[in-house]
């Protein structure tokens, strides 16, 4: 029992005096309290590990005393209080160092602090406390171990510093090193204090930012009712998270273990902050078979030289009047210096310390105890330096008290470095590095569990990589070798993306197949669109590159195609030699030689001009295709045209003055030329100012890259087509006229069944040719060429070769006069 502390627990007078603050008692009683009579002794239980606290800052003060490079000829002292982990004692024990007592209500301050700066406390909420009071009298604070991001207020807490990182650091390395696992399903629990509720709010934020999602967020007190400590392991154990963090001072995880044994809560990856996860009493038996495999960051261990033979020399004897040491004593012995006491032994005080493995005597994690080591030695060397000490002692004198805003202001501008090699420094917040250890419980030969350092968090490390795991084997939840999976949704198959559920966080979703060109792997939560030139395979995996098409000579349209225009050259060909061996007959005489034989020639190219169609586009086949057509197929026209009005002219004549009339053959070549010519002209423009080219089609067919020829000038391509309707009209006009003429020479007829059959194809060309896809385009606009020319070539030829080759009873000058009638 705690009566009311009046004076410190533990002190030494010296020329400078340090004070602290550490919870040297917890587990508080709740306390009945009423505004008619003084509250009720405070009931609490000596912690052990603090008073390791306590007893490493008398170390770091002694050692320092004893020191000749470091403050000589000034002796420090110091006035050690309870806090008792809570706000109350904090209070009292604020108002005994500044005043020197405990309770001063009743008397006069004395307007000057009794200390020069605080070491402490151990909790961010008491350390906030004790900053209300100090900060009146700007009496720097450093704190071993208040984490919340809330200190690093300037403005606020102008007199606050710490040797230990800021939760705003270790609340995202909390984050990241959850991502890096791959667990995006969490459960969240906190202490309910600044420390907790701060550490937890910015664990969610960074957590959020990370893609991770939690699926409670609890908190508990260890003042709080046993109820909300029972339901809160009740959410725990429901919940499907497999990943539990654990923000949590030393008392609350204390308490939240105990309700976690009653309730059998086992299998869960625990996830920790600093404040417990290198706690010795947790690692215990007791508590293994729920912590076993726990993650979390801890503070840089150190070795401290010296400490362990200091610690083990605590004795009652030193300071007999002493309830402090009493208490320790009996706590650790579990004897009683009181005779008489039912059930206890006696202390004689001759009890070694050396055979005792508790929180106080173990010195193997010396973490927190390193960081009130830095913190006493941050005070002296900001005083060595306010002094102007130099080597050796000379000018190290106090003459007047130090003002304790000098204090601050020298102990913002430290730099040195502690005997382990850490360098010791502040930032403009009064926060140190942020450089943590990533601790793994893991069980040794001997079965107990030991802290063994699997990676590193450096929040300052210039390449952004924070987060490094040295390649040692981490021990999982339930001691598994395979780290538990946590997610609220499994990770889509390659070719599906997420789809977020109504009312769900965003970690738990439906996968949706992607859409075609689109692609996803199991990283992204998105379908990608595949570049332009690519497509998506069948898995929607990964992109391919598009099937390009074209009219090839390998398919099997082309072949064919390839193989009628060649028939078609062939058979002109034929046709053409046939004219050739009968060129002195009637028959041929009659319909011009020259101009069939300049007709066959034409159609000879028309039919050749096809095949530039045919295969991958390029600059020259793109240029040749639409011209070269236009121009065969206008010396073809021509040449019908100066036959029909040849023809229809001889015919005409009244009264001819030979028996063949025509037009003379000059005036035929002008008109074949001069129209052939015009075409020519059009066509010449068209290459110079848009000619074709070839073109890659992506827009049609999304799936696959059509190769063709852009047309360079849609109005000069249709301005061949027109050329080319309009020579073919005035033949069908002429040819009409002469439609009536003998029977037996009748070519002006087939000349109009010709026109007929090209005027039909090349305006049923113009609907089929707009509305064809892809390389069907390219093989109507063929079959329209193929299919003209074969009229052409049929209906004007055969009948004459049928004559010359089959009846040639009839390839006589009188049959052809229509004298010998059949």
């Amino acid at each position: 029992m705690l009566g009311s502390r009046e004076l410190p627990l533990m002190s030494k007078e010296g020329d400078v005096v340090i004070g602290g603050a550490f919870s040297l008692h917890s587990q508080i009683s709740k306390l009945l309290l009423s505004w008619t009579e003084s509250p009720e002794p405070l009931m609490c239980s000596i912690n052990l590990r603090e008073f390791r606290f306590a007893q490493t800052m008398v170390f770091a003060i002694e050692e320092i005393d004893n020191s000749s490079s470091l403050l000589p000829n000034v002796s420090l002292g110091y006035k050690i209080f309870d806090s008792c982990a809570s706000t109350l004692p904090t209070t009292r024990s604020g108002m005994g160092l500044m005043n020197g007592e405990g309770r001063a209500f009743e008397r006069n301050c004395s307007g000057q602090s009794s200390v020069h700066a605080v070491v402490g406390t151990s909790e961010s909420s008491t350390t906030i406390v004790m900053l209300q009071i100090s900060g009146i009298f700007h009496i720097p604070v450093i704190s071993h171990f208040a984490t919340c991001a809330c200190l690093s207020n300037r403005k606020e807490y102008p007199a606050f510093f710490r040797t230990i990182p800021s939760d705003y650091y270790q609340s995202r390395a909390l984050a990241k090193l959850v991502r890096h696992f791959g667990w995006t399903w969490v459960g969240a629990v906190r202490s309910d204090n600044d420390y907790g509720n701060n550490g937890m709010a910015t664990f969610i934020e960074a957590a959020s930012q990370e893609g991770i999602c939690v699926e409670y967020s609890e908190s508990i007190s260890r003042t709080g009712s046993r109820e909300n400590v029972e339901r809160v392991v009740r959410v725990i154990s429901r919940g499907t998270a497999a990943v539990l963090v654990a923000f949590l001072a030393y008392d609350e995880m204390d308490v939240l273990l105990e309700e976690a044994l009653s309730q059998n809560l086992t299998g869960l990856q625990w996830v920790g902050s600093e404040s417990w996860i290198t706690s010795a009493h947790l690692a215990k038996k007791r508590y293994s078979g729920i912590l076993s495999g726990s993650l979390g960051f801890a503070i840089r261990k150190a070795k401290i030289t010296g400490l362990q033979d200091f610690l083990l020399r605590v004795n009652p004897s030193q300071e007999p009047e002493s309830n402090l040491l009493k208490e320790f004593w009996e706590t650790t012995f579990g004897c009683s210096f009181q005779s008489g006491t039912p059930g206890t032994k006696l202390c004689s005080g001759s009890e070694s310390l050396r055979v005792v493995d508790n929180a106080f005597t173990d010195v193997s994690e010396l973490r927190i105890s390193n960081n009130v080591y830095k913190a006493v030695y941050a005070v002296a060397h900001a005083l060595h330096s306010m002094l102007k000490c130099k080597p050796g002692g000379e000018n190290c004198k106090l003459r007047e008290q130090p003002e304790p805003r000098q204090v601050v202001k020298y102990l913002q501008d430290i730099n040195f470095t502690v005997e382990s090699g850490e360098n010791v420094y502040f930032d403009e917040n009064g926060d140190p590095a942020a450089i943590y250890e990533l601790v793994n419980w893991q069980r040794s030969p001997a079965g107990d569990v030991v802290f063994t350092t699997v990676g590193k968090y450096d929040a300052s490390h210039p390449d952004g990589n924070q987060l490094t795991m040295n390649g040692v084997n981490i021990t999982w939840a339930a001691e598994s070798v395979e780290r538990p999976p946590s997610v609220c949704s499994e990770n889509c198959l390659p070719g599906f993306r997420k789809a977020i559920i109504k009312g769900k966080p965003i970690c738990c979703f439906s996968c949706v197949p992607c859409a075609a060109g689109e692609i996803s792997n199991t990283s992204s939560a998105e379908c990608s669109q595949c570049p332009s030139e690519y497509w998506s395979n069948v898995d929607h995996s990964k992109c391919v590159p598009k099937v390009i098409e074209f009219l090839s000579y390998g398919e099997t349209m082309g072949a064919l195609l390839t193989a009628f225009s060649l028939c078609g050259a062939s058979l002109t060909l034929v046709v053409l030699c046939v004219f050739y061996r009968f060129r002195h007959t009637p028959p041929v005489k009659a319909s011009n030689s020259e101009l069939s034989f300049l007709l066959l020639f034409s159609l000879t190219l028309c039919f050749l001009c096809s095949l530039a169609f045919i295969g991958q586009p390029t600059e020259w086949s793109c240029m040749l295709r639409h011209t070269g057509f236009g121009v065969a197929f206008a010396l073809c026209i021509s040449c019908i045209l100066a036959k029909t009005i040849a023809v229809v002219m001889a015919f005409k004549a009244k009264r001819p003055a030979n028996t063949f009339p025509q037009c003379s053959a000059p005036l035929q070549r002008t008109s074949v030329i001069g129209c052939t010519l015009i075409q020519v002209f059009i066509c010449v423009v068209w290459l110079a100012f848009a000619p074709p080219f070839p073109h890659k089609n992506t827009v049609y067919a999304s799936e696959k890259i059509i190769l063709e020829c852009f047309l360079g000038s849609p109005v000069a391509f249709w301005l061949v087509m027109a050329y080319l309707g309009f020579l073919a009209l005035l033949c069908f006009m002429f040819a009409f006229l002469g439609r009536k003429l003998p029977d037996n020479f009748n070519e002006a007829k087939f000349i109009t069944f010709s026109m007929l059959i090209f005027c039909a194809v090349w305006l049923t060309f113009i609907p089929a040719y707009v509305s064809s896809p892809g390389k069907f385009t390219v093989a109507v606009e063929i079959f329209a060429i193929l299919a003209s020319s074969f009229g052409l070539l049929f209906c004007i030829f055969a009948p004459k070769c049928y004559i010359l080759l089959l009846k040639p009873e009839r390839n006589t000058k009188k049959h052809l006069m229509g004298r010998d009638k059949i």
